[in-house]
């Protein structure tokens, strides 16, 4: 019986050990957590606490980035104000399309659009509408010019820019922009015009080619007419050139008469011209019709015209295209996309900026191939000027 009773209690006393050794076990895990060293279950907690504290961040962090994205994509418009008749004239406003649709296109930005009613007598309202709603306003002419320094000095922290007109203030010395958020972008229209003269000249059978302007007499028109006859001239010094204007200066609806274009190149086609050169925007189109027409005539040889800003071989009706032998191309496309990257870029600056043949501001087109075989010649006259062994002349009686 004693021998089962000191066996009993040498069982319970190994339990007790055994026990003892647990409990003390967790006892000491305690303490450790207790000195700051997580347990398991407590490590877990806090992992899963620091994975959603740094989810969160991340979170925050991306809210942040697409704000600013949004606030970068909001201030990347541009209001484009086209001159008289908008988009569709084949020519000069087509052109400033061009441009703000490439500007879409690679820089992502968004635009709104108008034009000016007949008279042109909203165009500050509308340059004001459109600083009200973008950062950048494009004005497309120099008609723009007084209105767009007024509503640049009313509107200081939106930036402006002028097409045709230098926004330069000449009444002080130097010179200086017109307003410090207004920039003026112009073209050396004679020198693109000297050339497609030299192409008129080097294409004629008559010996004879004529000039239609919108309208005379205000500086801009007859930059063009100046360069046609000095390239004519530098090919043939002995052929005839006839010029004649829709309108004169302050009437702008030259710009806008396709069917008086028509009836002035149809009588330089009878009086023996073969090549008119036109710089009278949509009324331009006038003239094509006359070329088809004429051409087409019993007995008549083929005549053709010569389009002007846009490569109008590319935007008039199908049906005049093989009488369009080449185009002053006068990019305001270019000029156009590229203060719209200065917007973006943070370097817009006020002040003229002119585009001309040393960089492809203004040129020639060569669709249709109907130059290619004089296109060595043009390109020699091209270099001789970007060098400076050709100044072009800007005034018709110089030429």
């Amino acid at each position: 019986m004693r021998k089962q009773l000191l066996v009993l209690l040498s069982t319970l006393l190994a339990f007790a050990l055994i026990a003892a050794a647990c409990g003390s076990d967790g006892g000491d895990d305690s303490a450790t957590t207790d000195d700051g060293a997580a347990s398991d279950g407590e490590a877990t907690d806090d992992a899963m606490a620091e994975d959603d504290a740094m989810a969160e961040d991340d979170a925050m962090a991306e809210d942040d980035a697409m704000a600013e994205d949004g606030a970068s994509h909001s201030d990347a418009t541009v209001g484009l104000v086209y001159d008289i008749g908008g988009r569709g004239d084949q020519s000069f406003n087509d052109s400033a399309a061009a441009g703000i649709e490439r500007a879409k296109s690679e820089l992502g930005v968004d635009f709104t659009e108008a034009s000016p009613n007949d008279d042109g007598s909203n165009r500050a309202e509308l340059l004001q509408l459109q600083a009200g709603a973008n950062p950048l306003v494009i004005a497309v002419g120099f008609l723009f010019a007084d209105d767009a320094a007024n509503v640049a000095a009313e509107n200081p922290d939106i930036n402006f820019a002028v097409i045709d007109d230098g926004m330069m203030n000449f009444d002080v010395d130097p010179p200086a922009p017109r307003a410090d958020n207004a920039a003026g972008l112009t073209f050396a229209e004679e020198q693109g015009s000297y050339l497609v003269g030299a192409a008129a000249a080097l294409k004629s059978e008559t010996g004879k080619i004529g000039f239609i302007g919108g309208v005379c007499c205000f500086g801009l028109i007859e930059k063009f007419e100046a360069g046609y006859i000095a390239g004519a001239k530098s090919v043939n010094p002995d052929i005839e050139i006839v010029s004649e204007y829709i309108t004169e200066f302050p009437d702008f609806d030259g710009f806008n008469a396709p069917d008086r274009a028509k009836e002035i190149a149809a009588a330089m086609y009878d009086g023996g011209a073969d090549i008119i050169y036109h710089a009278a925007g949509g009324a331009g189109a006038g003239m094509f019709e006359a070329a088809k027409e004429y051409s087409e005539a019993d007995g008549n040889s083929k005549v053709w015209g010569i389009g002007v800003d846009s490569d109008q071989y590319n935007t008039v009706d199908p049906g005049v295209q093989e009488y369009v032998l080449t185009s002053m191309l006068k990019r305001v496309d270019n000029a156009v996309f590229e203060i719209i990257k200065a917007q973006t870029d943070g370097t817009f600056s006020a002040g003229q900026v002119v585009y001309d043949l040393s960089v492809d501001g203004v040129g020639y087109s060569t669709s249709g191939g109907f130059v290619d075989d004089i296109t060595d010649k043009l390109d020699e006259l091209k270099a001789q000027i970007i060098a400076g062994d050709i100044v072009v002349p800007t005034d018709p009686a110089e030429a």
